[in-house]
């Protein structure tokens, strides 16, 4: 199954950044309504066992989890935990992969938020578009979080998280070229 071939390559990339979680940052946010850097890896590693509702139940309804808005969750011990709890993620969603059929993969499956129904999709695109792309959007933000507290003074009362989250992705300014930088006022 092609699928597979991307979920692993997935799989890797997200183990990758797991493992540069710091230990000693598990508490670290960056802004007081942001979660925990622990909270968010623990999120990420999680996320490949929803292939259990997936690919085995007809739909998940949102509605208890939005009544019950869980805003923090619990922080992991270490990033040995992290890891582990990746590790049973990913085999237990690969498992749940590799035993579904062409036909199975084609049958519908649908979201919920009590008696609404939000999104119908076939299993295949909900696999991609829940567990995949939903995989890569906290993963990929994490990476600057590894290293965002280098950059965050505990002295500063509130640190602008955009600004800083800014710096991060847009690097060192360059410097002018041309007239204007020979120019000084």
């Amino acid at each position: 199954m092609a699928f597979l071939n991307e979920f692993d390559h997935e799989m890797r990339q997200t183990r990758k950044l797991l493992e540069r979680v710091p230990d000693d940052r598990l508490e670290f946010r960056p802004h007081p309504r942001s979660k925990t850097l622990g909270a968010l890896a623990l999120h990420v590693a999680g996320i490949p066992s929803w292939t259990s509702n997936l690919l085995g139940e007809a739909s998940y309804d949102l509605g208890p989890d939005l009544a019950t808005r869980e805003r923090e969750r619990a922080l992991p011990k270490d990033n040995a935990e992290i890891l582990a709890t990746f590790d049973a993620s990913v085999a237990q969603a690969r498992a749940h992969i590799e035993a579904q059929s062409e036909d199975d993969l084609k049958s519908k499956w649908s979201l919920r938020k009590g008696a609404e129904t939000v999104v119908t999709l076939p299993r295949a695109a909900v696999l991609r578009q829940f567990l995949m792309n939903h995989l890569v959007h906290h993963r990929d933000p994490s990476v600057p979080w590894i290293h965002l507290p280098a950059l965050v003074r505990p002295t500063d009362p509130q640190p602008s998280f955009w600004r800083i989250y800014l710096r991060l992705w847009l690097g060192a300014r360059p410097a002018p070229i041309g007239p204007a930088a020979t120019t000084r006022p």
